[in-house]
């Protein structure tokens, strides 16, 4: 894995999970892992109740745009964890791949989306201790 590795959130939307996902890691990673965030099929905005529930977590989401999922972003990712996006997540040699089951927060209540921030915050953290050693 290079000095600062390279992480890739899939979700089929980017509009809800793996942009909460890559928020925490860009704000818990401080600079020491590369953040990258895509969807099998994007929606056009982000999805407004994660961007409430990640400003009380102090965490800005709302200016990110959701982006398709491009084979390019895979090959320069030193990890790619998929939420949600089946097969539509191309696969190659050398990569770490996580597949995190999470609830889809789209047309759910700010409560519902709590509980799913809430868990994808402890999975990066444990994730950020695994690539980033130093980053307790």
């Amino acid at each position: 894995m290079s000095e600062n590795p390279t992480v890739l959130f899939v979700c089929v939307h980017n509009a809800g999970r793996s942009q909460m996902a890559a928020g925490y890691l860009r704000e818990l990673g401080r600079g020491r892992v590369e953040v990258l965030s895509a969807g099998s099929e994007p929606k056009d905005t982000i999805n407004p109740v994660a961007i409430e529930a990640m400003a009380e977590e102090g965490i800005d989401i709302a200016g990110n745009t959701p982006k398709i999922l491009t084979v390019d972003a895979v090959k320069e990712s030193d990890v790619v964890i998929t939420m949600g996006c089946g097969d539509a997540c191309p696969i190659f040699p050398g990569k770490r791949y996580e597949d995190w089951e999470l609830e889809d927060p789209a047309g759910k209540d700010l409560e519902t989306v709590r509980r799913v921030r809430d868990d994808i915050r402890g999975r990066v953290e444990a994730l950020l201790a695994e690539i980033v050693p130093t980053a307790a």
